[in-house]
């Protein structure tokens, strides 16, 4: 349990290749069935207070109560991924808590001097925000809100993950319009 925002429950991996990715966690490490967004929705992105165009890829898993999330950046608009990158790092990039009180944590991490570097919206009630106070060299705080159906997916990729049996490994992003 943090002390910030209470457990972790995404951890958050930087890839250069999100096919090889989800090939590792699904068949070595046994983790998924996967979900995958080839170019995931992002609204009102900005990064360093300016706004951008970011096209990333993603895909989504559960190992228990914690996500697993693999990301690869496919252009070149500035983020805390491409920072990550930039700097010879790959792997674990983000550690994210859940809320469902995002005005409320993202007020209580401020006060206690995190300032926000990228932040932006996947869905309605999907909005999130990445930190640049670091105590560990590449890795970051992201608090994510989930009390819309970005949470509702979520919910859904655990129940997926829970007895997968194998099959099915890589699976397409449900439409967050529709749940």
């Amino acid at each position: 349990m943090s002390r910030f925002l209470g457990p972790i429950r995404q951890l958050g991996f930087v890839v250069p290749d999100i096919e090889a990715a989800m090939a590792h966690w699904t068949q070595v490490m046994g983790v998924g069935p996967f979900f995958y967004n080839p170019q995931v929705p992002i609204e009102d992105y900005t990064y360093d207070g300016r706004s951008y165009t970011p096209h990333n890829s993603v895909a989504l898993a559960n190992a228990g109560y914690i996500q697993v999330e693999l990301i690869q950046c496919r252009n070149d608009v500035p983020s805390c991924y491409k920072e990550f990158t930039d700097a010879g790092h790959q792997g674990l990039q983000h550690t994210a808590y859940w809320t469902e009180d995002y005005d409320r944590d993202l007020a209580a991490m401020q006060d206690q001097g995190f300032a926000v570097r990228m932040s932006g919206k996947v869905g309605e009630n999907g909005r999130f925000a990445y930190f640049d106070r670091q105590d560990h060299p590449g890795t970051c705080i992201e608090l994510s809100e989930v009390k819309g159906p970005k949470g509702r997916m979520f919910a859904m990729i655990r129940e997926a993950s829970e007895g997968w049996d194998g099959s099915d490994p890589v699976r397409p992003f449900p439409d967050l319009r529709a749940i």
